[in-house]
């Protein structure tokens, strides 16, 4: 069986070790290659040992000069212009799970995708994803029904988090208001806010503990409910869906896709961005 061979970047980050330590595990997927600025502290060591799982051979260092099939981006927004342009020179597939883009690095990821395939999601999570296809089905069925369906999102995450809501309630909403059209987001609610407004959607941020995250979609009608709870009990979903979307990206066409392409569900009808 021919192994998926993979370039980490962003390696010596929290998910760029457990995507290191979970790809070399996989008897489907190599690791051949862990990609870090020039000057971080642990460029030179093996990858294997700074994931925790002892010697895999491959060095810590800031150029690719290996071949590999696909390049998994985990590492901060500053760091994407280069990913993307080492992925366009080399035609290399690219997963990118790096969050936090600007308007302009967006623009960039559409035009690399022109010329390699390009997975990227605001949550690699396969679960996360699932309950994004459920929650569109659900908006769809409940969108006319009598006396209106309201939508509330609850979003529980740990107490470091900086941001609120989360990148992953933001495209709840905006999966649910495409389909159900609403157009206001309301941010918590405090004091005689009066009637609740039937274009609104309801975010509430709670900050926890550890919470890594987890995420409720509210639908309310009059007389019942219906609730979606999609819950991450540690990081390491983020990684095998990351890994999983290297195993799809191979495979493609150059073009943009996203996670529920690689889950199958095919509601993304990524472009065919071949020039």
């Amino acid at each position: 069986m021919n192994r998926t061979r993979l370039a980490i970047h962003g390696a010596g980050g929290r998910m760029g070790r457990r995507l290191v330590a979970l790809g070399a595990a996989d008897a489907r997927l190599e690791v051949v290659a862990a990609l870090e600025c020039p000057g971080y502290l642990h460029n030179g060591q093996d990858a294997g040992v700074l994931a925790g799982i002892g010697e895999i051979g491959v060095a810590i260092g800031p150029t690719l000069d290996v071949d590999v099939d696909c390049v998994i981006d985990f590492s901060v927004a500053e760091a994407v212009d280069g990913v993307l342009e080492l992925c366009r020179g080399k035609r290399l597939p690219l997963v990118l799970a790096t969050t936090g883009l600007s308007e302009t690095k967006q623009s960039l990821v559409a035009s690399v995708a022109k010329s390699v395939p390009v997975v990227w999601a605001p949550n690699m999570s396969l679960a996360v994803n699932l309950t994004m296809e459920l929650a569109t089905k659900a908006a769809s069925v409940l969108k006319d029904c009598a006396g209106g369906a309201d939508v509330e999102i609850i979003e529980r995450h740990h107490r470091f988090k900086r941001d609120a809501p989360s990148g992953t309630a933001l495209r709840f909403a905006e999966l649910i208001a495409g389909v159900m059209g609403q157009t206001e987001h309301a941010h918590g609610r405090e004091g005689l806010v009066g009637e609740r407004p039937r274009h609104e959607i309801g975010f509430h941020a709670v900050r926890t503990g550890d919470n890594p995250g987890e995420h409720t979609i509210l639908f309310g009608l009059l007389g019942e409910s219906v609730e979606l709870t999609v819950r991450v009990t540690n990081r390491d979903c983020y990684a095998l869906g990351a890994l999983e979307a290297a195993r799809f990206a191979v495979r493609q066409r150059p073009g943009l896709y996203g996670m529920d392409d690689v889950l199958g569900l095919g509601n993304s009808a990524a472009r065919d961005m071949t020039p």
